[in-house]
């Protein structure tokens, strides 16, 4: 018989998108790299101060935009309870990032967990279904339309860029008008709020890959002062580029 909760660690690739669907509760997260997570109408990138708690039998789709390792737990519904939603992606605390570290010494096999083993990933399960109760607001909705899912597809591919909203709306051919209502419409956002997330997501991306100083970050991205991206970047995920970082780097 198989354990009931078994942790793996894997190294990937860039690749593409490609769907997962496993018969386990899935707490996947990333070690080193990122991850991004879709699913209809929604989506979510995955550094390594991020996890998403997938419930058993969700469908997900995942892509790799730079290589990336994973540290993630598998239970099975037997072991640990329906998790609070479908998916949640919050932020890992140091007590789960340590519990994760620590369940990386049972993976899968047909040998039963020990006592310690079994108290271990149940301390797990009970943080992180606790933490996904308060997912965090850190993802991007994709829409409905092909014009908006062309508009955000531009928008992604310029983020660097001085990119104006009229040249967006001239390359769908729609007016900025109506473009603005499909944003407001389809995402409940502006296309200047949008604009912003992406940048700091794409940020996010770039501070988990390497070293960059933050300000070399800041401009790659789009920004030209630091202070507007600090600021941008605080507000999205409560902290600065430098706390973001250093929350998921070895202390």
């Amino acid at each position: 018989m198989a354990r009931e909760a078994f942790a793996f660690a894997r190294t990937f690739a860039p690749g593409p998108a490609r769907d997962l669907l496993v018969d386990h509760h899935y707490l996947l997260c990333a070690s080193s790299g990122a991850l991004r997570l879709e699913e209809p109408g929604q989506s979510w990138l995955l550094p390594p101060a991020r996890a998403a708690l997938i419930e058993a039998g969700r469908p997900i789709r995942v892509s790799i935009p730079q290589s990336v390792s994973t540290a993630s737990v598998l239970f099975s519904t037997g072991f640990a309870p329906q998790p609070p939603a479908p998916l949640a992606v919050f932020d890992l605390s140091p007590l789960a990032r340590a519990l994760v570290a620590e369940c990386r010494g049972w993976g899968e096999s047909e040998e039963p967990l020990s006592a310690y083993a079994a108290a271990l990933f149940t301390a797990l399960a009970a943080v992180t279904w606790r933490l996904a109760e308060r997912p965090s607001p850190v993802g991007l909705p994709t829409g409905r339309s092909a014009e908006l899912g062309q508009a955000l597809q531009i928008t992604q591919e310029r983020l660097g860029d001085d990119l104006r909203f009229e040249d967006v709306a001239a390359r769908v051919g729609l007016a900025p008008r109506s473009l603005a209502r499909r944003f407001e419409d389809e995402l409940g956002m502006t296309w200047r709020a949008v604009l912003r997330r992406m940048r700091v997501l794409r940020a996010i991306e770039e501070l988990a890959a390497g070293d960059a100083p933050v300000t070399q970050v800041a401009f790659a991205v789009g920004y030209s002062s630091l202070s507007a991206f600090n600021a941008a970047f605080r507000e999205l995920t409560g902290r600065t580029p430098s706390e973001y970082r250093a929350s998921f780097r070895p202390s």
